[in-house]
């Protein structure tokens, strides 16, 4: 069963190629460039490659000798009539900003009209981070060599990959501080199995939906649900409970007053979910976390204004990029633009598991690497789909899964549930609960 795929850095990337003949990995490299673009675009005639003074460099040339071979018409000038562009400028060695004749050549690239195909990975990109300094290649295929890099899979970098077709060039695979999550790891979640009872099989308690916020706490609900716990309460502002009440058939109803109360049957907590901003809701969250021996996932206006405690259980911080950037004092644009290095930074900084939405799921924990989970469709992006992975999430801690583990398996099955369901445009977040008992079957 393999949970994980190995996602490399730079520097692991040449550990790996350390003792190994190098012009034997060129020419493997080199011909699995060609066979992609033969592959690929059968019917490309006049193919240009742009290429560095490095190993990536050679690789292009190694593709061009081998295209040639195969009748095609080859060339390292860049013209507005080739067919097919081949991206050979950079390797996985480039940091920084690409110098200005450099960027002039990316512009090229770029601007030629041509499918570009990418050796290793985008002129641009940060090998082992995703991050863009400033010009870089948006490439229609990367060919990168023996495994995935880290910056293939994080964005911005993942944006600009296209797709990624992984080329062995006879190296033997190794551990990786990143790594990439798998659908495995939904075996890690375990399934109701006898003796089992509503309160084994996972019970979780839902704290949030103040007055005109209440969609978000039913559908984390629905969604802790139909993640298989086996019992949802839900705490809400006494106003919420009559509306509350109409939405939620299954789960316990009652007011903030009896949190408590509802806590001790819960062996999760979700918190956060349409629950407002003020101060005695502040307050509650401050509560709820230093005070419950609960896992807890804290999301949405659980998240504002938060600080480090010292808490009795895992706590999994689950926030976009706005929400991250107010957690660390930067712009949401600085977040998406350093993606790894900011939910690194926000697991230190509070201790515990940190899960950063995006189309790169990225779950950190101190001193750990970090793992991203790809799975997921751009139709995902629209309101109470957070909620929706709350309540997963919950319900696997509820389960008794480790809180990275948790958070891991819950974002890679609500990004499949999206997959599965049965509309991509007009997507909902109803549909992606009605999806969860396939996703995870």
């Amino acid at each position: 069963m393999v949970v994980f795929q190995p996602l490399y850095t730079a520097d692991e990337m040449r550990a790996v190629e350390q003792g190994h003949d190098v012009e034997a990995m060129m020419e493997r490299a080199g011909r699995a460039v060609a066979d992609t673009v033969l592959h690929r675009y059968p019917d490309a005639r006049r193919i240009a490659a742009v290429c560095g003074k490095g190993a990536n460099g050679g690789d292009g040339r190694i593709a061009l000798r081998v295209l040639s071979e195969a009748g095609r018409h080859t060339s390292e000038e860049l013209d507005r009539d080739v067919d097919v562009v081949i991206d050979a400028l950079f390797g996985t060695g480039f940091r920084g900003e690409p110098r200005p004749e450099a960027a002039v050549q990316i512009g090229r690239i770029n601007e030629a009209g041509s499918p570009i195909v990418a050796v290793d990975l985008p002129s641009g990109i940060d090998a082992s981070t995703g991050e863009i300094a400033g010009a870089a290649v948006r490439a229609d295929v990367t060919v990168t060599m023996h495994g995935a890099k880290v910056g293939l899979a994080i964005a911005p970098g993942r944006f600009h990959a296209g797709d990624v077709v992984v080329a062995d060039i006879g190296l033997e695979p190794s551990e990786t501080e990143h790594r990439l999550v798998t659908e495995e790891i939904l075996r890690l979640v375990p399934r109701k199995e006898e003796p089992v009872t509503k309160y084994s099989a996972g019970a979780v308690l839902a704290v949030g939906g103040s007055p005109g916020m209440t969609g978000a706490i039913c559908l984390t609900a629905k969604a802790a649900f139909r993640a298989d716990a086996g019992y949802v309460a839900v705490a809400v502002p006494k106003e919420s409970l009559p509306v509350v009440e109409t939405q939620l058939l299954e789960a316990v109803k009652a007011p903030l007053d009896r949190v408590e109360e509802l806590a001790e049957r819960a062996s999760a907590l979700a918190v956060g979910p349409g629950l407002g901003r003020g101060d005695e809701e502040r307050a509650l969250v401050r509560r709820l976390l230093t005070e419950l021996q609960l896992p807890a996932v804290v999301d949405a206006d659980a998240l504002f204004e938060l600080e480090p405690g010292d808490w009795l259980a895992p706590r999994v911080l689950t926030p976009h990029a706005g929400e991250l950037g107010r957690l660390l004092g930067e712009e949401s644009k600085w977040v998406d633009a350093h993606r790894l290095e900011a939910v690194r930074r926000a697991a230190d900084r509070f201790k515990c598991v940190v899960l950063l939405k995006g189309a790169d799921t990225l779950v950190a924990a101190p001193g750990k690497g970090v793992l991203v989970s790809a799975a997921g469709r751009p139709s995902l992006a629209t309101a109470g789909t957070g909620d929706v992975l709350t309540g997963i999430l919950a319900a696997f801690l509820a389960k008794g899964v480790d809180a990275r583990l948790a958070a891991a398996a819950a974002a890679f099955a609500h990004g499949r549930a999206a997959e599965l369901a049965p509309y991509h445009v007009g997507l909902v977040a109803s549909d992606v609960i009605d999806a969860l008992p396939r996703a995870l079957s």
